[in-house]
């Protein structure tokens, strides 16, 4: 290697700077330069792979920490004072001893760091290590080396079940088609398998690939920490362009599945990968409680300051008043004495060393171990455990437990948080017709029943669907036509089940077909004709072939390739694979056990559908005593003698969808025959239900984006060869791109298509269900060819590349036909509305925001009681601020109207607000932000409804900065993450839509319903443990240190100390260390069973809480009256005697000791055998430690010496008398406070704790009892002992005439104000 002067080094560095902080980036490969030195390469300015996590080198360990650790300001505090101390005017200790607290504790954080820093070393180390394929040109093939060794330009092999090693863009796969299987769990958490294609038109044709013959440039976007968007282009050598985006790009940390192998081209390596530039680590945020402490350190500061300028002053007053120099004051080596003034300003610093210990040195440390156990307690907890997951409670936020009592408003996501996002086909309207599916509610009702022994025939369930179908209403045999569902326990754990794929437990899979689409679909297929232009058709195509899902073997899912190169990666596959396989193995035996043993059996009767039909007439069932012995009437779907082809293929299909509703319509579709069987990113294959597959070729997908609210797919029909567009999406964004829908051939009162698919649309947001609108359109080939030209230009553009394709993606979805509506179900989590009314009487506000339909979010909002029958519940829609501001002022009118009339404090009624995403943009405007605020204050439950992502962040930030108020985000997706963040406490819900929120948040959890406890019980013994905690702390040390500041009075304010050094070290570093620290871990003010039996015990910690201003102050000043009466009463006792000063001062010791540990004993509310342990355990090490030190020590501080003074101490009975009556009139007005506060006005918790002490029985009886008298769960005020109220009537003109109507032009909005809602029926 030469050597290379410094000046070079630098301008390189430079230069490689500005290489890598352009905007474009222009890639070659590597080969034709290999083996060249570094700075020869084309791409050597980039970073290579090698990643370096830590934060410490060996080399600069010490100083890196210690910069570090001065971070805080408390370190930087003592340091100082430790160094003072080596200055001799000011010293007030031996320099050394002053030394050993600070270097104790940062030695003790040190070690802590030093060893975090060595585990991100090894896995560094293990990661830059792990073997990879890169192409040698010397050796003409793909050899193994290092992650570390890979670099941008190399070409890497990835091979099955293989992480890929760094950013890859796509050029060769083994499958034919050009396609990728990637699982990206390691970067969001999605199991759902991804396709990643290969950039068209480069490589795709030759089977052999070889690297060597890669002459095209690639330029690419500078890095980012986008995992969805990725800007790109391949210039070919003759200047064509061809674009690629994330399709195309393999990200580090992923792992490759279902294919052979793959080979990519590097664009990016270690730390500018993208999953490198997401890694950020955790995120540093500050408690609440955190914050007052710092605060009340501040005030100790004062106080200390205080303290040393009464001593500085005193010493000065002291000099001054001396008739002469005393012997004991001894001049410098000239003879020369300093002035009193001079004295005094010297003795304000010797004060400060000497009362250092006002400020606890060991607070923060005990404050971390106390935090550290608390989330082991948490983790732990069994009740938080999620048995059907294997996953237990998070926490990521070591810094941040005690806030979880302090929550006064919660803002949850909809989707996947209340509810399962376990999505259920229910049912559908096709050209205006609507179709009930009563049979399938059938089956969802069964699987919702209690548990029992009983089974259920259905009377319409059919066969399931393989390769074609035929309708049959004869009586068949009874072992091919009749369905058991087994019994209603085990249906209930099918549906419940959890599979290895995303979102395919049976309870999403299994659809019952409609016997009347059906029998239209039969209609339809009878005529070859109808093929061409039958909506019916059109409808389930659109349903298969309108979505991203990828369709595997479940034989073959997520298996090993084999035929490849050994590699020690390849051998070390995810720990799960195994069983995995065996899971998937059994795949059919899962869906299809329910049916098959028949038993015991019971009929449904017509009555037992829960749900009405409101658009067709219902279906009569047959009775229990039509049916025969030998089987049941019923309308079975079987494979017709026609269908010679095999139907194993369509049995052992899997589909891996991004998104539930994704998979609920293309297992609807298969339940009708119309079966997705392969998908490529050029083609889609669909079997119909006559058993003929028809393969689409796929032109191009618009994917869905959060401003168009729908996608399409672009297809070449195999049988018309015409271009086919389908699309899906909202009804609003589906509805004003329609032009003329199927009604040339359709009679009469069919032709309003479009109004009777709004109409049902509408009843399926009321009942709950989620719904899509289906379309498609025909694209002539002149105007095919148009846009193509222009889609192609946008995918190869740089600059504002998204906004280029989404306006290509616009030009086409025009002028579309509708083909219908589906109505999909995602059911409440279990146990949530008794959460929501839980947290309610806890005294949190809950607002949902939700991307639904204001009709579903509604239903679901009564069904999870977030909304109540008896609620007064606003309903605001308007569509300009005009509007809004009149409802805004109108409301808050007739709001603080109500309120404030003494009369109707105990009627009015509990206020709940809806209000949509378009409504909601204009009330956050700053000129109405107050408005809407107040408003909201007065609401117990909040609605939003159709809100972005960044609504949701808003909301929360203007809540919380307003309202000054502890907010809690909780969301499953990755549009939560930025409520989540935004929020005081972010939880993430590891549910069926990835772990982007998990990975985002301070918590994560299984279920919403684990919240409860969470808060209610843990946040609630997190806060008082730690507040407690905190105030024990100050009052100790104040207690402690005043004794050296009392003495100061009695021998002129020199600094002197009456107990020797090394025991006053001792007193704070061993004798009263753990006892505290034990407290804020072990104790337990209520139980948990009364804290969720009782949820408003948790209003005890919002606001102020229990460590507030007026408490820190009081035990200030109860720690300053017991060290007056352990000072005096012992001074007074041996005054005018002729003890020592270390003899006088072991006294003292001594009763503080007992003081403080006596003090913390009144306040410990449960006792155990730890705090048994830990109290008896500081007492004997002190008598231990003080007898062995003076027995030692005999001339360790000059001329006094502690030698044997607590020996003589203990042989005198005064010592006793003075320890006694010292700590029974120092603890006496605590001790009589207590009595009296819990005996004339006990606190709830303190009524609780009484609670505790009963029988199990009595306890539960006494429960009730308390919330029927606090109103259960109708919470009226905030108040703790606030009884229920009536309901208030609220007359029709509740709302006056705003006086801005005639300004409003003819805007229409919604101003509804609804009392006594009558609840829709919810399954």
């Amino acid at each position: 290697m030469t050597w290379r002067s410094p000046m070079a080094l630098i301008r390189d560095a430079l230069t490689s700077q500005r290489a890598r902080e352009k905007d474009l980036r222009y890639l070659v490969s590597n080969l034709p330069n290999e083996g060249l030195e570094k700075g020869k390469q084309p791409n050597h300015h980039f970073h290579g792979n090698a990643i370096k996590t830590t934060k410490y080198s060996l080399l600069f360990f010490i100083p890196t920490n210690l910069i570090e650790q001065f971070h805080r300001l408390a370190n930087i505090y003592f340091v100082g004072l430790a160094i003072l101390n080596f200055v001799p005017v000011v010293s007030a200790f031996e320099p050394e001893v002053a030394l050993i607290p600070i270097c104790v504790v940062m030695s003790l954080t040190a070690l802590k760091d030093a060893w975090e820093d060595f585990r991100r070393f090894q896995f560094d180390r293990k990661v830059n290590n792990t073997p990879c394929f890169i192409y040698s040109r010397k050796d003409k093939q793909f050899v193994e080396q290092r992650w570390k060794d890979v670099r941008v330009g190399d070409f890497v092999k990835v091979f099955c079940n293989e992480i890929v090693s760094a950013d890859l863009l796509l050029l060769h796969t083994s499958d034919l088609n050009g396609v990728c299987h990637l699982e990206t769990a390691n970067l969001d958490g999605e199991t759902n398998l991804k396709q990643r294609r290969v950039v068209s038109g480069l490589c795709i044709s030759d089977p052999q690939f070889e690297p060597e013959s890669f002459k095209s440039t690639v330029v690419c976007e500078r890095p980012n920490n986008s995992l969805n968007h990725f800007k790109c282009y391949v210039e070919k050598p003759n200047k064509d362009k061809v674009g690629a985006g994330i399709a195309s790009l393999l990200l580090r940390g992923c792992t490759v599945r279902n294919t052979d192998y793959a080979v990519g081209f590097v664009v990016y390596a270690g730390h500018e990968t993208k999953s490198m530039l997401n890694n950020n680590g955790p995120r540093y945020k500050r408690s609440k409680l955190e914050r007052k402490l710092n605060r009340d350190v501040i005030y100790c500061v004062i106080l200390l300051f205080s303290m040393c300028l009464v001593g500085a002053l005193g010493h000065f007053l002291w000099l001054k008043a001396l008739p002469s120099v005393p012997p004991y004051l001894v001049p410098d080596s000239n003879g020369h004495l300093d002035s009193p003034s001079l004295s005094g300003f010297y003795m304000f610093f010797t004060m400060i060393i000497l009362l250092q210990i006002l400020i606890p040195i060991s607070l923060y440390v005990s404050i971390e171990l106390v935090k550290i156990s608390l989330i082991f307690f948490i983790t732990n907890d069994i009740d938080l455990y999620d048995e059907e997951t294997d996953s237990r409670m998070q926490c990521k936020a070591l810094n941040i437990t005690e806030d979880l009592g302090q929550i006064e408003y919660i803002f949850s996501d909809k989707t996947g948080t209340l509810t399962e996002n376990k999505m259920v086909f229910r049912r559908c309207s096709i050209v205006g017709t609507e179709y009930p599916h009563k049979e399938n509610a059938i089956r969802l009702a069964v699987i919702d029943e209690p548990d029992s022994e009983e089974e259920v025939i259905f009377n319409q369930q059919p066969q399931p669907l393989q390769r074609g179908w035929s309708l049959d209403s004869e009586h068949s045999n009874p072992e091919d036509t009749q369905r058991h569902c087994g019994s209603r326990r085990k249906s209930k754990g099918a549906g419940n089940a959890r599979s290895d794929v995303a979102f395919s437990s049976p309870l999403e899979t299994e659809v019952i077909p409609d016997r009347k689409l059906l029998q239209q679909i039969s209609r339809a297929e009878s005529s070859i004709s109808s093929r061409k232009m039958d909506p019916y058709l059109d409808f389930f195509l659109a349903l298969a072939i309108c979505n991203t899902v990828v369709v595997s073997m479940a034989t073959a899912q997520r298996q090993r390739a084999s035929g490849f190169p050994h590699s020690s990666q390849a051998n070390n596959p995810l720990d799960s694979l195994s069983s995995l396989m065996k899971k998937a193995g059994s795949l059919r035996h899962i869906l299809t056990s329910w049916k098959r043993k028949p038993k015991r059996t019971c009929t449904l009767s017509e009555d037992s559908v829960i749900e009405d039909d409101h658009f067709n007439l219902p279906v009569k069932m047959k009775r229990a005593e039509d049916l025969n012995t030998d089987g049941a009437q019923t309308c079975s779907l079987h494979v017709p003698p026609w269908c010679d082809k095999p139907a194993a293929a369509s049995d052992k299909l899997c589909y891996e969808a991004e998104s539930p509703d994704e998979a609920a319509l293309v297992y609807a579709a298969k339940a009708y025959g119309f079966t997705l069987l392969a998908r490529t990113h050029d083609s889609v294959t669909v079997r119909l239900p006559s058993g003929q597959d028809l393969v689409f070729e796929v032109l191009d997908t618009l994917t869905f984006d959060s401003n168009r609210k729908r996608m399409s797919v672009l297809v070449r029909h195999p049988i018309t060869k015409e271009y086919v567009l389908y699309t899906k999406g909202a009804d609003y964004a589906i509805m004003e791109l329609l032009g003329t829908p199927y009604a040339e051939h359709l009679s009469g009162n069919q032709k309003n298509i479009v109004a009777d698919t709004q109409h049902h649309i509408d009843y399926y947001a009321k009942d709950g269900l989620r719904t899509l609108c289906f379309t498609k359109k025909v694209v002539s080939d002149q105007a095919y060819e148009s846009w193509s030209v222009n889609r192609q230009q946008a995918l190869a553009a740089i600059d504002n590349r998204e906004v280029i394709i989404m306006d290509t993606a616009v030009q086409l979805e025009t002028n579309l036909t509708l083909l219908g509506a589906t109505g999909v179900e995602d059911r409440l989590q279990d146990n949530v509305p008794d959460t929501v009314v839980a947290l309610r009487e806890a005294g949190i506000q809950v607002w949902v925001l939700t991307g639904d339909k204001p009709e579903t979010a509604v239903n679901i909002g009564y069904a999870c009681r977030l909304l109540e029958e008896e609620d007064l519940v606003i309903n605001m829609s308007c569509k300009n601020k005009l509007t809004c501001t009149s409802i805004l002022d109108c409301t808050l009118e007739e709001v603080r109207r109500h309120a404030n009339e003494p009369r109707n404090v105990a009627t009015t009624p509990n206020i709940s607000l809806v209000i949509d995403g378009h409504t909601l943009a204009m009330a956050l405007s700053s000129d109405l932000q107050d408005r809407f605020v107040e408003l909201a204050k007065h609401c117990r439950s909040v609605l939003c409804c159709r809100v972005t992502p960044l609504q949701k962040s808003r909301v929360v930030k203007v809540i919380r900065e307003k309202l000054k108020v502890m907010t809690l985000a909780i969301g499953d997706g990755a549009n939560d993450v930025n409520m989540i963040q935004a929020a005081d406490i972010g939880i993430g819900i590891s549910g069926q839509e990835g772990m982007q929120a998990v990975m985002a948040s301070d918590f994560a959890i299984s279920h919403f319903r684990h919240l409860k406890k969470l808060l209610l019980v843990h946040g609630h013994w997190c806060y008082t443990r730690i507040a407690n905690m905190i105030i024990y702390f100050f009052y100790k040390n104040v207690a402690y240190v005043n004794l050296l500041f009392w003495y100061q009075f009695f021998c002129g304010f020199s600094a002197t100390t009456m107990i020797d050094y090394w025991l006053l070290v001792f007193f704070n570093l061993f004798f009263t260390s753990l006892p505290p620290i034990m407290f804020g871990i072990m104790d337990k003010d209520v139980s948990a069973e009364m804290l969720l039996g009782v949820p408003e015990l948790y209003r005890t910690g919002q606001g102020e809480g229990e460590y507030k201003f007026s408490t820190f102050w009081v035990s200030m000043l109860d720690a300053f009256y017991q060290s007056l009466v352990c000072f005096f009463i012992p001074y007074l006792t041996y005054r005018d005697s002729d003890i020592d000063i270390f003899t006088f001062g072991t006294p003292l010791n001594t009763i503080s000791l007992f003081t403080i540990l006596l003090h913390l004993s009144i306040e410990i509310k449960a006792w155990t055998v730890v705090h048994w342990v830990i109290m008896l355990g500081s007492v004997v090490l002190f008598f231990i430690m003080t007898l062995a030190y003076n027995a030692m020590c005999v001339t360790c501080n000059p001329p006094s010496n502690p030698y044997w003074i607590l020996h003589n101490q203990m042989a005198d009975p005064m010592f006793y008398l003075v320890c006694i009556i010292s700590i029974v009139l120092a603890l006496l007005p605590r001790y009589m406070f207590h009595v009296l506060r819990n005996s004339i006005a006990p606190s709830p918790l303190v009524q609780a704790r009484h609670l505790d002490r009963l029988d199990p029985s009595e306890k539960q009886r006494w429960i009730k009892e308390w919330r029927s008298f606090r109103g259960g769960g109708q919470v009226k005020r905030p108040e703790l002992s606030t009884p229920p109220s009536p309901t208030l009537e609220i007359p029709v003109d509740f709302y006056p005439q705003s006086p801005a109507a005639s300004d409003i032009m003819e805007d229409e909005f919604t101003l509804n104000v609804t009392t006594n809602y009558q609840r829709p029926a919810h399954t």
